[in-house]
């Protein structure tokens, strides 16, 4: 049977979603451990995301294959129960057996935290990032607009050896601002993001805000496909996966095996 899972997770402690040689703290080395006890034998998770250290996630998607008696309620109170406290599976489902929660996304969304202002976010500190300099939100709106549609984003790509297509669809950048609060939340909804982008752009827009960039920057900026004519990437402990869509509705393509990575 095949099972798709939602999941939350804050990822301060680990050494992000995928499973690595070097350490046991990964989100997906825990289900992996937590499901391979409960089948007897080893299980595989296939993650939407796969986040990076330190990033959290409201609402990552993951599949894997198991044969069990327990009932979906069962099976998600036995995950709860044995994953560590920072990790919580919020939805379950039976799915068609070639379902696979990376290949066949569609649409992600990320958003980022923001605190700005004098006050330090004491109780916020591991889920936001504190900028200490004054803002411009507006000048960041109108870069943003520059950044959105189907462009090349080898330039907001850290993997320098990136051999695969560069080019991705940005549906939309949305910036909140709560000035009473001195928190703002800049979210990023796309066909998939390339390795580290979200937190590149994020330093970029970051940098329009300080007055260090012009928002008609952006096009230039794009054109380079050169990372080191973008902004510095911002710190992961203030971005979070927040929804995968496997609706094709919209996205250009059945969505069917079409793989995006690296988140």
């Amino acid at each position: 049977m095949n099972y798709k899972i939602i999941l939350q997770y804050e990822g301060t402690r680990y050494d992000g979603w995928q499973r690595q040689k070097h350490t046991e703290q990964t989100i997906q080395g825990k289900l992996e451990q937590v499901l391979s006890r409960l089948a007897g034998e080893t299980i595989e998770v296939n993650g939407a995301g796969r986040t990076d250290a330190g990033v959290h996630a409201f609402g990552q998607v993951a599949n894997f294959h198991l044969d069990t008696e327990l009932t979906d309620g069962e099976l998600k109170k036995y995950l709860n129960r044995y994953l560590p406290e920072d990790v919580a599976v919020t939805g379950i489902e039976r799915v068609p057996p070639r379902f696979h929660a990376r290949l066949n996304a569609c649409w992600k969304v990320y958003h980022y935290q923001i605190a700005f202002g004098e006050a330090k976010p004491v109780f916020e500190r591991k889920l936001v990032y504190r900028v200490e300099e004054v803002l411009d939100f507006e000048k960041m709106e109108k870069a943003a607009k520059f950044l959105e549609g189907t462009h090349d984003f080898r330039a907001f790509c850290a993997n320098k050896h990136m051999k695969k297509s560069t080019v991705r669809t940005v549906r939309r950048i949305g910036i909140q601002v709560h000035k009473k609060d001195g928190m703002a939340s800049v979210t990023f909804t796309g066909d998939g993001f390339l390795y580290h982008m979200v937190r590149i752009l994020m330093g970029t827009l970051l940098e329009v805000g300080m007055g260090k960039r012009r928002p008609e920057d952006m096009e230039a900026l794009l054109e380079s496909r050169d990372r080191e004519q973008a902004g510095f990437t911002a710190p992961a402990q203030g971005l979070f996966l927040d929804y995968v869509s496997y609706d094709s509705r919209g996205c250009g393509t059945d969505c069917e095996y079409e793989e995006k990575e690296d988140d």
